[in-house]
């Protein structure tokens, strides 16, 4: 079983699709924390860290062998948590992130949410230094974006989305941070990669959960 900490609703669909495309048979169980994000907006990501572990603890006792955090604001305290009891746990833009470093040093991160611009350019330097290359990272909050979501207007979302993407200049790569952002990436033409988490994140969750580094093709993000 492989556990999901979302901080959406939205996102439940998303990922259960997702899993039957790359993983058909993998046991999914969602938790829904959407007051965790606000808190972390609010206080910093460290205020939802004993929440974090707490919930990660009962999922392990469920039966969980993984899990995957897809809120970027808070994935590097939800794999600190993880690590501090034992659980593998993966956040879902970490997969991404490294496929931005290998694609060009000039990496250009979209957020919607001004708590996930920190942690994600952190997360891409780590990679950088994991894969000894180097980079530089720009970083861009898309303006209203996140108040549209809030409101249900996902269209007006994405579209605030793929409009910032068209105007990131000088950029080898473009590095949408949040889950919800994923949708902007289809059909987008803007020259250079532009790379979303929730596929590639599920995939190497999964992978982990089953001990099965063949469970997917190569399909792209």
């Amino acid at each position: 079983m492989l556990a999901l900490l979302h901080t959406s609703p939205v996102h439940v669909p998303v990922f259960d699709a997702l899993r039957d495309e790359e993983a058909p048979g993998l046991t999914l169980h969602h938790l829904v924390r959407p007051e965790l994000l606000d808190r972390a907006r609010a206080q910093g990501p460290d205020s939802v860290a004993k929440d974090l572990e707490a919930d990660l603890a009962g999922a392990a006792r469920d039966g969980a062998r993984v899990a995957l955090c897809t809120c970027s604001t808070i994935g590097s305290v939800a794999e600190a948590a993880g690590a501090a009891l034992g659980l593998p746990v993966l956040r879902v833009d970490r997969p991404m992130a490294a496929t931005a470093v290998a694609t060009g040093p000039r990496i250009a991160v979209l957020a919607t949410v001004e708590s996930t611009l920190v942690p994600t350019e952190d997360l891409i330097r780590q990679e950088a230094d994991r894969a000894v290359r180097e980079i530089s990272v720009r970083t861009v909050l898309v303006p209203d974006a996140w108040e549209r979501f809030e409101a249900g207007d996902r269209d007006g979302y994405l579209t605030a989305v793929a409009s910032a993407a068209r105007e990131i200049r000088d950029a080898d790569v473009i590095v949408l941070a949040q889950a919800s952002m994923a949708p902007a990436a289809e059909g987008l033409d803007v020259g250079v990669p532009v790379l979303a988490g929730p596929r590639t994140g599920l995939r190497a969750a999964a992978q982990l959960a089953t001990g099965d580094s063949g469970c997917s093709g190569s399909r792209a993000v």
